[in-house]
């Protein structure tokens, strides 16, 4: 699950004979079925930070039936310190060729209380980077008000479930 292993700001150790690298998950997937591994390399390891005490995840997606691809889905762990988002990572998917890290929609709820104004910039900003193709899922427009929307589900499941 990329769009998962992007919000969780995971990072990949990749080794090939006589050399070893690291690569954050944010930067690991190039297009489709395209990555940043080398020909001679193989994934040995993947690190995921400790989440930090107040923090909430949520993956949503909306499909029209069981075991179908999603038509879009968001991915998102945020933060939440006295009633404040601390800290927030919205990544959307089956939007794009790749996962797709929205930086500034996540940036948009930072320092707010998550309230329906900020996940609506959130949304806003998701939509922006959104590029589908147009399929059996739906057409561009409807996929990218789905992905939208599946931001506006994850902040909120996010958000409720912050300890």
């Amino acid at each position: 699950m990329p769009a998962v292993m992007i919000a969780l700001d995971a990072r990949y150790q990749l080794k090939r004979r006589g050399a070893e690298r690291e690569v954050a998950a944010r930067e690991f997937y190039r297009g489709v079925y395209t990555t940043a591994l080398q020909p001679d390399e193989i994934l040995v390891s993947i690190s995921i930070p400790m989440p930090t005490e107040g923090h909430g995840y949520a993956y949503e997606k909306q499909k029209r039936k069981v075991g179908d691809y999603a038509t879009a889905a968001a991915a998102v762990m945020l933060t939440m310190s006295n009633g404040v988002c601390a800290s927030a990572a919205i990544v959307l998917t089956n939007v794009g060729e790749t996962p797709l890290f929205a930086k500034d929609a996540g940036d948009t709820v930072l320092g707010t209380t998550v309230d329906d104004a900020a996940i609506s910039e959130a949304m806003r900003y998701a939509r922006a980077i959104a590029n589908p193709s147009a399929d059996g899922h739906g057409s561009v427009e409807f996929r990218t008000h789905i992905a939208g929307v599946m931001v506006r589900r994850a902040l909120m499941r996010a958000k409720e479930r912050a300890v």
